[in-house]
């Protein structure tokens, strides 16, 4: 079920919509991605109450958006933006071998295509906001590499990864940006809550490296998938029951302190990866009756400190669907229902 009516009272955080589910999982063996304009007019049509989406956080990447556009290129893009409605948010870095990265625990060529990456949407994200597209929004980064090559020696790369990440800090504060990043059970050494606690504190920047918590991927954290030492649930916990929201909260408790980005999603319990993306939390419609988050409660354990007021530790907070059918993200009824979800949160844990 989802919420019904919003007031609208709470000016923050604002609401993003994520642009790169039109091409995360999507290609040759799966479906044909979706283009930026399209995903853009589906965003920007959405509303539920009179109430709209404020921006998007987009993926630095094409068919999308190039990685190495010209300034130009950005002009256009953020006029673009303007006739919508919408600003930018946070920036999506392709750290990864496959669009031009490396792994952050690689040699010497891969950490320096991993950093020229970083380099790269720091200055997109810079001139964005000289554009005044982009006045919020953090760069996100993850190892971009494979649980199964971090398990062969686990001191050793991650201390491979948080001398990465240190140096991408360098070019981050250089920018005048700051870096946030993404837990998943699909990339090592941040595969798990405790990994990820290990690792930030290993980096040791707060002030420029911070947590993205994805609401569907840190689920999986409780159960253990690819980490069953970090399992904060029994095995045979029952859903209906009071284990899991206590669970979440003790996975929120420790990385909230580290938390800076934030997405709102949903999941029913499973993981899936299509196309080339590796098996990871599996995203579903907010309405999913399969789906196993109360989103509003759940999203209250990153949104609330332990005193229970609002952290105001982000400006915005965006919608992921990674890996939905094109069909279902074509349908404008998916992203009144995902706004419609999002207003919810914000009445709840939002402020002014």
């Amino acid at each position: 079920m989802l919420p019904g009516m919003h007031t609208g009272t709470h000016r923050y955080p604002a609401l993003h919509n994520a642009m790169w589910p039109g091409l995360v999982g999507k290609g040759p063996d799966s479906e044909p991605p979706i283009d930026l304009e399209t995903m853009l007019c589906l965003t920007a049509a959405a509303a539920v109450d009179g109430i709209r989406f404020d921006g998007v956080d987009l993926f630095l990447v094409l068919p999308h958006t190039d990685i190495d556009s010209s300034d130009d290129d950005l002009a256009r893009l953020a006029d673009n933006l303007a006739s919508k409605g919408l600003r930018a948010g946070s920036l999506v870095a392709p750290v990864w071998p496959a669009t031009g990265g490396g792994s952050a625990m690689g040699g010497e060529a891969d950490r320096s295509r991993f950093l020229a990456q970083v380099k790269k949407a720091c200055r997109i994200g810079r001139t964005l906001r000289d554009l005044k597209a982009r006045d919020y929004g953090v760069i996100r980064i993850d190892s971009a590499s494979s649980v199964e090559a971090w398990a062969r020696d686990p001191a050793e790369n991650t201390r491979l990864i948080a001398r990465t990440f240190r140096e991408a800090c360098r070019i981050a504060e250089d920018a005048g940006e700051r870096l946030a990043a993404e837990g998943e059970i699909c990339w090592g050494g941040m595969h798990s809550w405790r990994h990820n606690v290990e690792l930030l504190e290993m980096v040791d920047r707060p002030q420029t490296l911070g947590f993205q918590a994805d609401m569907a991927h840190t689920m999986l954290f409780t159960m253990g998938y690819n980490s069953p030492e970090d399992r904060l649930l029994p095995e045979d916990f029952d859903w209906a029951g009071t284990e899991f929201a206590a669970a979440y909260r003790k996975a929120a408790d420790a990385l909230r302190p580290w938390t800076i980005d934030f997405h709102v999603a949903q999941n029913d319990g499973t993981v899936r990866g299509t196309g080339s993306h590796d098996k990871t939390g599996r995203h579903c419609p907010p309405c999913d009756p399969n789906g196993k988050l109360d989103i509003v409660r759940d999203s209250g354990a990153w949104l609330r400190g332990p005193d229970g007021a609002p952290t105001r530790a982000f400006r915005h907070v965006c919608w992921d669907g990674c890996m939905f059918p094109n069909a279902q993200m074509l349908d404008p009824k998916t992203w009144n229902d995902v706004l419609r979800v999002m207003l919810a949160v914000r009445d709840a844990h939002g402020w002014n």
